[in-house]
């Protein structure tokens, strides 16, 4: 029996077409396959079929995904697809085939019996898990021109997620989040609409322009931090697992270690 593995972007636009262009196919789907960017290991006997992301087509299943299974389930799919792992493509794919065949489809994600509606749940979880970690721990710095400038480093695709959280909060401030391990930057100027942005890595010189008054305050918070703190009551155990190692890593009481 042939196997079809249809090779897909890591993007939400890019497994969305792959989904849609897998139903073409007109071919039982225990026989397709979506594979996230490039396959390492070929199969025998498999057909590999490369597909470009469609925006009409990515659009399409987007609009059945919120039709037939509501909008807390299409939410939970696009949290899933913007984790790092490799199966989140065939996991997507092979739960809306599941979904599309239950009766009461607006009950899919408490379908957790079935393994790939279970594993689409553990991948929404984790990345609204980090995306809620990040609205807590992201620390914003203050450049010369004004700008307000954050650094993430998140496992997972979360940029999207967080952003607007920031801008219901702040509509009057021109601000900037980096995410520095997917290069994204995203934008939101004041009293505008953010938007994302890919390009070239600037961290050190954007950290050589912050304003002389955020340098300040930066070292003031920072003696404030490592001074309140009462030393027997310290528990380096508890703290690591309310606040992970790699989250200090970007923000101004752990970073500005020169000021203890």
């Amino acid at each position: 029996m042939e196997e079809y593995y249809l090779i897909c972007e890591d993007s939400l636009e890019g497994i969305f077409t792959g989904i849609y262009d897998a139903y073409l196919l007109k071919k039982p789907h225990s026989q397709i396959h979506i594979c996230v960017g490039q396959e390492e290991n070929y199969r025998l006997f498999a057909v590999y079929e490369k597909h470009m992301p469609d925006e009409q087509k990515a659009v399409k299943v987007a609009r059945t995904i919120g039709r037939e299974f509501g909008g807390e389930a299409y939410m939970s799919i696009c949290r899933a697809l913007a984790s790092p792992e490799a199966d989140k493509g065939e996991a997507v794919y092979k739960t809306i085939v599941s979904g599309l065949s239950m009766n009461n489809r607006k009950d899919l994600m408490g379908n957790l019996l079935d393994p790939y509606v279970h594993r689409v749940f553990e991948l929404s979880r984790f990345t609204a898990n980090e995306a809620h970690f990040h609205v807590e721990f992201l620390r914003f710095k203050e450049l010369e021109s004004g700008i307000l400038y954050a650094e993430i480093g998140p496992k997972n695709n979360i940029i999207t997620f967080i952003v607007p959280h920031f801008a219901d909060r702040l509509p009057l401030e021109n601000f900037v989040i980096y995410d520095e391990i997917r290069n994204i930057y995203a934008m939101h100027p004041a009293k505008g609409d953010w938007y994302l942005v890919c390009g070239e890595n600037r961290t050190e010189q954007v950290r050589k322009c912050f304003s002389e008054g955020e340098k300040v305050y930066s070292e003031l918070f920072c003696h404030f931090f490592h001074t309140i703190a009462i030393k027997e009551r310290i528990n380096a155990d508890l703290q690591r697992n309310m606040l992970p190692l790699r989250y200090r890593k970007y923000m101004t009481e752990f970073v500005n270690n020169n000021c203890i």
